[in-house]
């Protein structure tokens, strides 16, 4: 039996009918017999014709683009001649202020009020959709007369700019509602797609989870309410409380390439088929969450035949002959075999805001199909004419970004440094020789104590005094001298494509004095042999012996708010348009060690704009100015990705960020997203 986890959508219209209604009255059951399905609900939708003083609801099987609709059917153009004005057509129907057509969604919701569970319509606009307060007014109202009267319909803003537009429209004549009124607690939302078979797992508190966190496998679907930073590798990850596309594990799952759903009534759902350790299929796309029972005929009699094969991720050959501490701004992305891949990044970073001669336009020239490029949109943004002469938008980008951000000071300890400090120590060779042993011959048993044997031995073995020497050049001096400092991992197996290893390695955020910087350094060395981190390396690919630590070492930066972004929509692989922020006040560690819920956004690098996806734990919106700024940041992330992602401009950037209290935006970490 299917366990399906959202709606089904409506019964599809035949193929070869058009039930396309124009000027009709709606109801519900011309509603559902139109309707797609979106994100689990029937959708179907709506252009409205200033010009006729009428309607058209469109069969959203034979018609999934307003656009095409209109030019073909009603203006009577050929598909040819609209591609080759895609751009122009969509100005015309999206943003003029004089236009004819007024384009948008119709979706149907079902919501609690005093005479029970009731269904109600929303209505929305595309997100780039430029109208203002009497426009949607005006929209709101011709919908409204022409829609059954026992239908509760409410107007949804489709961004930042709608919300203020409606501000001085009274909600009486406007009932509205806010994305994040509306998905914010939804029951049931995609976070990473995929699919797995396997055996579901499902623990409802931490100490059950702690008491069978050792019998966890590769072949286990994990279900729990919040999945802990050092989750094992499974199958699969079902969270039954809110979390967020952006969170530690869910860039595991993204790089990891296994399914990750909130699934808040998973109690209910399996409750009925005692599913609750039992094999399952389990299935995540954009639009549809599910659990199927498999017959028993296709459970494996051995468990590891459902394991998922181990990656192979090759690490260039570590540089140890140099054992000299060097500032940030003077690496590149080749330094990244001496001291890491953050730190290199860091590095590289710091570069291209200084020298502004890198191609930050690269992704907006690829083709996005009908359209050669995206080249006229960039322009739009950074306030150039479009076609611009040689080299005026490469400029204008790179004046942008150096701009909008910064790049943080620090010194940056190389693999070195490590490698001579394990060779000082018997001790600390012995254990490692039989820490490779056990790796080599399979022993899971003994992997666990010869970490933890070999962590204590990194705490607490003494430094030789040349490698103190080094460490301590890091320490500020003059009048910076006595500064908070923080210290962070910068190994070579991390922030790689197909290995993140994000929380996987230790920073140590509050360092103050020689004694506190040696012990912080030791700690993050330390964490390059914690039994997770080693067992993940393991699953990777990653042989012990080509696996070093470098150490960032930066000043502590207050912030007023702080998160990640990644240059892509997480849930939409496909979206082009949109990157995701999360933030919270304070620094980024709130966000992504999963400690509070943060603020989520999508904001528009193509057409411009933003909408809020989700207040989180502050349970209101950052002001109308601050929003604003982060949008500038959103378009600064996506033009660093056609510098840091070639030759694939298309790969996505995973940026930790903080903004100071004087609002500039400092960027901590840079590295790929998995797709």
């Amino acid at each position: 039996m299917s366990i399906t986890m959202v709606p089904p959508a409506a019964a599809p219209p035949s193929p070869v009918t058009d039930r396309t209604a124009v000027g009709e009255h709606l109801d519900l059951p011309l509603f559902r017999s139109l309707a797609g399905s979106l994100a689990g609900h029937p959708y179907l939708k709506v252009v409205v014709d200033r010009a006729e003083d009428t309607w058209h609801l469109l069969d959203t099987a034979l018609h999934p683009f307003h656009v095409d609709y209109i030019a073909t059917r009603v203006l009577g153009m050929a598909p040819a001649e609209l591609d080759a004005c895609l751009d122009a057509f969509n100005a015309s129907v999206y943003m003029a202020p004089d236009r004819r057509f007024l384009l948008g969604v119709l979706s149907l919701h079902t919501g609690q009020d005093t005479e029970g569970r009731r269904p109600f319509l929303v209505l929305e606009t595309t997100e780039a959709d430029t109208m203002d307060g009497p426009l949607l007014e005006e929209f709101y109202a011709f919908v409204r007369q022409r829609l059954d009267g026992r239908l509760p319909l409410l107007l949804k803003p489709a961004n930042h700019g709608q919300e203020h537009a409606l501000a001085s429209i009274s909600d009486v004549r406007v009932p509205r509602i806010l994305s994040h009124e509306l998905f914010g607690h939804r029951t049931r939302t995609p976070l990473n797609p995929g699919e797995a078979a396997g055996r579901l797992r499902h623990f409802r508190t931490t100490e059950e989870y702690a008491a069978a966190a050792g019998t966890l496998g590769g072949s286990d679907i994990l279900a729990m309410p919040c999945l802990p930073d050092d989750v094992p590798r499974v199958a699969g990850f079902i969270n039954t409380a809110t979390t967020t596309p952006l969170s530690h594990t869910n860039v595991l799952a993204a790089g990891w390439g296994i399914p990750n759903a909130i699934v808040r009534d998973l109690d209910r759902l399996i409750g009925a088929e005692s599913l609750d350790g039992g094999w399952v299929r389990y299935r995540v796309t954009e639009d549809d969450i599910s659990l199927v029972p498999l017959a028993p005929a296709a459970v494996p009699t051995e468990p590891a035949a459902l394991a998922r094969p181990r990656q192979r991720i090759r690490l260039s050959t570590p540089l140890l002959d140099d054992i000299a501490a060097r500032p940030l701004h003077r690496l590149r992305l080749a330094d990244q075999n001496r001291y890491g891949t953050k730190a290199a990044h860091l590095g590289e970073l710091h570069h291209v805001l200084n020298a502004r001669t890198a191609d930050l336009t690269a992704f907006h020239g690829q083709p996005r199909p009908p359209r050669p490029d995206l080249y006229r949109h960039l322009a739009a943004r950074l306030g150039t004419t479009h076609p611009a002469p040689p080299g005026e938008l490469r400029a204008a980008a790179a004046d942008f970004v150096a701009d909008t951000v910064s790049a943080p000071d620090g010194i940056a300890l190389p693999f070195g440094l490590q490698h001579r400090f394990v060779r000082s120590s018997p001790a600390l060779c012995e254990g490692i020789s039989r820490l490779k042993a056990a790796l080599d011959g399979g022993d899971p048993e003994a992997l666990e104590p010869l970490c933890l044997r070999l962590q204590q031995l990194i705490r607490t073995t003494a430094l030789p005094d040349e490698v103190a020497h080094h460490i301590l050049r890091a320490l500020p001096t003059g009048p910076a001298a006595g500064r908070r400092l923080v210290v962070r991992s910068s190994a070579n197996a991390e922030d790689l494509p197909g290995f993140s290893a994000a929380g996987v390695y230790t920073s140590v955020t509050s360092v103050h004095g020689a004694d506190q910087l040696l012990d912080a350094v030791r700690e993050v060395w330390a964490s390059l042999l914690s039994p997770r981190s080693v067992r993940l390396r393991h699953q990777a690919g990653i042989p012990l012996d080509d696996t070093y630590m470098g150490v960032i070492v930066q000043p502590y930066l207050p912030a007023d708010l702080g998160g990640v972004l990644v240059t892509c929509n997480p849930t939409k692989r496909a979206d082009f348009r949109n990157v995701c922020l999360n933030c919270s006040p304070g620094s980024p560690e709130a966000v992504v060690d999963g400690t509070a819920l943060p603020l989520q956004y999508l904001y528009n690098t193509v057409e411009g704009g933003g909408r809020t996806v989700a207040l989180g734990s502050s349970g209101r919106d950052l002001p109308a100015a601050t929003r604003e700024r982060l949008a500038d940041l959103a378009l600064a992330g996506r033009l660093l990705q056609s510098h840091f992602s070639a030759p694939d401009v298309d790969r996505p950037l995973d940026i930790e960020w903080l903004m100071t209290d004087q609002g500039a935006f400092h960027l901590v970490q840079i590295r790929p997203y998995a797709r």
